[in-house]
């Protein structure tokens, strides 16, 4: 019994082109069609995991609403936008969060702080970092209180010169064996209210409702 032969246009350059070409676009439709059903649940986890966060370090006596509601965009002449939480009561700002960058022993260190009206920190928690296990990543609250230290402390209680590492002639703890990776969390800290500091009007100004109920104020500041 022969074998069929296989028809010759099956073999032509055109024909495996278009055949490749089709799988690639069923391919590429069902991506497409992935990510608009998982959108919304994906944009959901993401407000929940922000909203986390943002609990952690900003008390929840300091607002009386949605601490995502009601944000304040800042446009520094970088170009490069920050995004600061507050915590309202009425139209009061008692409480100010947004994140910050320290540069560790492995790369950048996201974090995000809370502060109160006064320039007192409320809390801080890192979101993400590449440190090394069983060193670094004793910035984490889960795995040492460390990170609790720069609670209540402001630009007023606490020196220029005490915001470093104690290796440093400050007064914050450095970890032994790894001092960068704290090192970069105080300057980081630091330099968040210096920020408050130099911006204090804008930030603690209450925020602008819209014709459309939409509570989202800009500013362009200078750093």
């Amino acid at each position: 019994m022969s074998t069929p032969k296989e028809p010759q246009y099956r073999k032509r350059v055109g024909y495996q082109a278009v055949l490749l070409g089709g799988f690639s676009t069923l391919a590429t439709a069902l991506l497409v069609a992935g990510n608009i059903a998982t959108k919304d649940d994906i944009m959901a986890r993401q407000k929940e995991d922000l909203l986390r966060s943002l609990n952690q370090v900003v008390p929840t006596e300091y607002y009386d609403s949605d601490l995502l509601d009601q944000p304040l965009s800042i446009s520094n002449k970088k170009g490069d936008n920050l995004t600061v939480y507050r915590g309202l009561q009425g139209m009061q700002v008692n409480a100010l969060a947004w994140e910050v960058v320290g540069k560790g022993y492995a790369g950048d260190i996201r974090l995000i702080m809370g502060i109160n009206s006064k320039g007192e920190v409320l809390g801080v928690r890192v979101l993400s970092h590449a440190e090394t296990p069983g060193l670094g990543d004793k910035i984490e609250v889960a795995k040492d209180d460390w990170i609790l230290g720069f609670n209540e402390h402001s630009l007023d209680n606490t020196t220029n010169q005490q915001w470093r590492v104690k290796k440093d002639g400050g007064k914050f703890d450095q970890f032994s064996g790894a001092t960068i990776t704290p090192r970069a969390i105080v300057a980081a800290v630091h330099d968040g209210l210096i920020f408050f500091q130099q911006h204090t009007d804008e930030l603690l100004r209450p925020p602008v409702i819209n014709s459309d109920d939409e509570p989202l104020q800009r500013a362009s500041l200078s750093e």
